[in-house]
């Protein structure tokens, strides 16, 4: 405890970390008053079937990204899922379209080309899940909650302050980047995640209060007791790196080994971090905004992909975060570029020619590695499921898998680890005696 009082002390005598821990903490708080402020036109009083709607199934999910925004009818309903979408589609384009290749190397100048054109396609996005969105309003609302009406007296408009509103939650993101701590979109997400956590724990300890006899409150403390050992394993995973074996990794240079000791090349299990399933997830969402159209193919596909414990929806999902992994890991690992700095060190890799065998044979390595890492991963993204069908509440089950504890984990690592790097720079003790925090700052850094 005294140790912790005194980082304390440390962080708040380092001007530029305090300031920027008070930056973060200012924009979250707008963040938070925004996700309960109503879209004009609405009853506030009479929006209690929405979050009736938000308590099971997929919308609940889209609910917890959006911190409750969505089942507040809020300005800020859809959160931040638009703009990963149009994220997703840029970088799926980065892969196949010249122009956006020649961007992706263009450096600082390319890549705010990217950012102004995910933008615009963000805005893109949301007109058309805006309107599905008021579709899903008149549904689930009664007509008395719409004080107004018609194309232009509430559609236009309410498109319009939702386009704003996702649009605003991206400013205040990139703030937090460049003014605060940590990668602003992923710690919005986070924010959004833990401002459910809980609702859901009272919801669950609701349920085993009623439940007769004993048993309830011991089946709670199992959950509890599950949920850490889950919270442990996502820390590995999301830290975990492996070793390229003995007799292939160690690096020699004049037949002698650097001081004697055997080097190694790290490799992570998981080098794409929580971005998987960030993008698995919001991809996930696409098929709800066909729910209410009236054509026999459409409603059928959407029922499928709105019942989130259903087979097809897990299936799709953990095909999904593995397609993912391996996109993230070719994006953030570069085979030909430890080939280089190996061959500049005069390394080299006993039995495999420098160059491009090398290449092929770190490429190879990195695939094989990959698969059982992004397979843990996907069940990790599913494992709410088997929660539910250990009659967990629906609520509390979200935080059991990587659509909420993996990304927690991993935002709170980058976040952790960015206030350490100020306290080390300033010659201060780190937050650990035991070793430095290692966070996921690559690749949540692509948001």
């Amino acid at each position: 405890m005294k140790n912790f009082i005194q980082t304390l002390r440390n962080i708040w005598r380092i001007d530029d970390l305090k300031n920027r821990i008070i930056a973060t903490l200012g924009l979250v708080l707008v963040y938070r008053v925004g996700a309960h402020i109503v879209l004009p036109g609405i009853d506030p009083n009479k929006i209690a079937a929405l979050g009736e709607q938000t308590k099971d199934g997929i919308m609940s999910i889209l609910n917890m990204f959006s911190g409750g925004a969505f089942a507040n009818a809020s300005i800020f309903a859809l959160g931040i899922m638009p703009y990963i979408t149009a994220s997703i589609i840029v970088q799926l384009l980065g892969m196949a379209v010249p122009y956006f290749q020649r961007l992706q190397k263009d450096g600082e100048s390319g890549r705010r080309k990217i950012n102004r054109i995910i933008r615009i396609l963000t805005v893109g996005v949301m007109l058309v899940q805006a309107p599905s969105y008021l579709i899903n309003l008149h549904y689930q609302l009664p007509d008395s909650a719409f004080l107004a009406e018609g194309f232009w007296g509430f559609t236009f408009p309410s498109v319009i302050i939702l386009t704003a509103g996702t649009m605003f939650i991206m400013w205040l993101g990139e703030r937090i980047t460049d003014k605060g701590i940590g990668n602003g979109i992923s710690l919005l997400i986070m924010i959004g995640i833990i401002a459910r956590l809980p609702f859901a724990f009272g919801a669950e300890f609701v349920s085993r209060v009623q439940e007769v006899g004993g048993g309830g409150l011991i089946a709670l403390i199992v959950e509890l007791v599950m949920l850490f050992l889950v919270f442990v394993v996502s820390i590995l995973l999301v830290q975990g790196t492996r070793k390229i074996p003995v007799q292939y990794a160690k690096r020699i240079v004049g037949n002698k080994q650097y001081g004697g000791v055997r080097q190694y090349i790290p490799l992570k299990v998981n080098a794409a971090g929580v971005m998987p399933i960030i993008f698995a997830q919001a991809l996930m969402f696409i098929p709800l905004m066909f729910t209410h159209f009236n054509t026999e193919a459409t409603s059928s596909i959407a029922a499928a992909f709105a019942d989130y414990t259903g087979f097809w929806y897990n299936f799709t999902f953990a095909l999904l975060v593995i397609i993912f992994t391996y996109f993230y890991t070719a994006i953030t690992f570069s085979p030909q570029q430890m080939a280089d700095e190996m061959k500049k060190r005069g390394g080299y890799i006993p039995g495999v020619k420098p160059g491009k065998k090398t290449v092929e044979f770190l490429d190879d390595i990195m695939s094989r590695i990959t698969l059982p890492g992004s397979i843990f991963l996907a069940l990790i993204a599913i494992l709410p499921v088997f929660a539910i069908l250990c009659h967990v509440n629906n609520q509390f089950a979200q935080f059991y898998g990587g659509t909420s504890l993996l990304i927690m984990v991993g935002v709170i690592l980058d976040t952790l680890q960015q206030i350490e790097s100020h306290l080390l720079m300033h010659h201060y003790d780190g937050l650990m005696k035991s070793g430095r925090i290692k966070g996921r700052t690559g690749s949540t850094a692509a948001l």
